[in-house]
């Protein structure tokens, strides 16, 4: 929610910003696509963070940052305040979409992880929703009110998570990178669906550790690896990865990308704007029908939430790009003829307009949307998992800044229609990749999943085997 409720009230207080700080189009699209670049560094301090202190207590520092970050943009008083209060904001984002994701998978069982890992898109389509209806409760409120309070009221839900998760269980396979068996097992029995499941789950994560199955006591010592487990890590999956690692960092690489690359961001930051040139003006119908997009890519999110374990990661994903792709080029065509005809309403124009933004949003909300974050945090081993969601997150970031801080001085050099046209195109060449690189994951569990990749048995054991020889494993009762 604390992510979703900052993107979606962006996209009505930037209205009320621009007119109170008396700011150009370029600082706005600055302000609102800065964001990513932030979230880019705090995603890597959360990986480090989170295989540091555990998942749980890094969503506290995310809740945290956020926090702070809404409070400084709701009482800024001027340009550059408010972009201090982005950049601390941004921080707590990276640090959030991390996490959160990776958190999920790792404490839930294979029956219901695609379920599950599925929940923080929902929840960032929420808070999309809730920052929709923010712009629209409190647009009457004096210009110099309205904005501030539209962002500062943001530190309300990261307030409460902070102090929420201390009720979460930590992640049963960080325990188990840390050595904490008996603590790792308490979470598997309250998280599997039968005792039998538990046991065999702590089985194949200290196998994934690199931890000898006979070890079972309540704590183990884990091996150092020379140099230290951090440039191991790092070495393992970006200097000198096997071709199976990098086939999975190339699928988690890409499908980030084209989440982004095909304008999601530009039609949720900027759907004022793009209502505007479909021809509804306004605030109050600019905003009550970003609100009504908010809606329908709420509802639609539930629709992958409870399919994503029936029918599968690969059918979604293919469906929902097909659907972006048609959408897109309809919207692309309805632009088009409305700019061509500025001083005539063109009906079917709009028509075509409103309903390619509203399926548009849904098609991605049954398929790439959530299946992003749940595909990224299943596909790499434990060993380098919060470092790779950190890459496939910062790629996320790096490309969201990139649309979102081009969208207005694109549409001015080809037209806001020929915008649209060129993310179809993108959305097609995404559709070729899925098609290509992107295998199946239902219902497999998370240590078996590299085979897909082509990383065999051979290969894992043989990895294991380095880092037993480079230090003894050792067992305290």
């Amino acid at each position: 929610i604390v992510l979703g409720y900052d993107v979606g009230v962006m996209s009505g207080a930037s209205l009320y910003i621009k007119r109170d700080l008396q700011i150009t189009d370029v600082q706005l699209e600055i302000m609102m696509g800065i964001l990513s670049v932030y979230a880019l560094i705090g995603s890597f301090l959360g990986a480090r963070t989170s295989d540091w202190v555990g998942r749980r207590v890094t969503v506290v520092f995310a809740a945290a940052i956020f926090t702070t970050g809404s409070l400084l943009m709701g009482f800024a008083v001027n340009y550059a305040m408010l972009m201090v209060g982005r950049f601390v904001t941004g921080i707590g984002v990276g640090y959030a979409i991390m996490v959160a994701p990776v958190y999920t998978a790792e404490v839930s069982p294979a029956s219901a992880r695609g379920f599950l890992t599925s929940f923080t898109e929902v929840f960032i389509n929420v808070g999309i929703l809730l920052g929709y209806v923010s712009n629209y409760a409190f647009a009457r409120l004096p210009l110099h009110l309205s904005w501030r309070v539209m962002l500062g009221i943001g530190a309300v839900p990261s307030a409460l998570l902070a102090l929420m998760v201390f009720g979460m269980p930590e992640s049963p396979r960080w325990l188990v990178m840390k050595g904490r068996l008996a603590d790792a097992r308490a979470v598997l029995a309250k998280t599997s669906d039968t005792p039998e499941e538990a046991v065999e789950r702590l089985d194949q994560i200290k196998a994934a550790a690199g931890i000898p199955r006979e070890l079972d006591g309540d704590v183990v010592v884990m091996p150092k690896t020379k140099g230290g487990q951090e440039k191991q890590v790092w070495k393992e999956l970006i200097f000198s990865p096997t071709p199976a690692m990098r086939r999975i960092l190339l699928a988690a690489l890409g499908i980030h990308f084209f989440q982004q690359a095909t304008g999601s961001d530009s039609v949720v930051l900027y759907s004022p704007r793009v209502f505007q040139s479909a021809g509804i003006t306004g605030d109050n119908h600019l905003l009550g029908a970003t609100c009504a997009m908010g809606v329908m890519k709420t509802l639609f999110i539930l629709v992958a939430t409870f399919q994503l374990d029936r029918v599968g990661r690969r059918p979604l994903l293919l469906t929902s790009t097909a659907g972006m792709l048609a959408c897109l080029i309809g919207l692309g065509t309805g632009l088009t003829v409305v700019g061509r005809h500025p001083d005539a309403k063109v009906p079917w124009a709009i028509g075509l307009c409103i309903v390619s933004i509203l399926a548009y949003v849904s098609f991605f909300s049954i398929g790439l949307g959530p299946l992003t974050s749940v595909y990224t945090s299943e596909v790499f081993p434990l060993r380098v998992r919060a470092l790779g969601f950190a890459l496939g997150a910062s790629c996320n970031r790096v490309t969201s800044a990139a649309v979102s801080m081009s969208f207005l001085s694109l549409s001015k050099a080809i037209t806001i229609g020929g915008s649209f046209f060129l993310y179809a195109g993108i959305a097609a060449i995404g559709w070729i990749f899925f098609f290509t690189f992107i295998p199946e994951t239902r219902g497999l569990p998370l240590e078996e999943i590299g085979k897909l990749f082509g990383m065999t048995d051979t290969a894992v054991e043989a990895q294991d085997t380095a880092t037993k020889d480079k230090a003894k494993v050792g067992e305290m009762n």
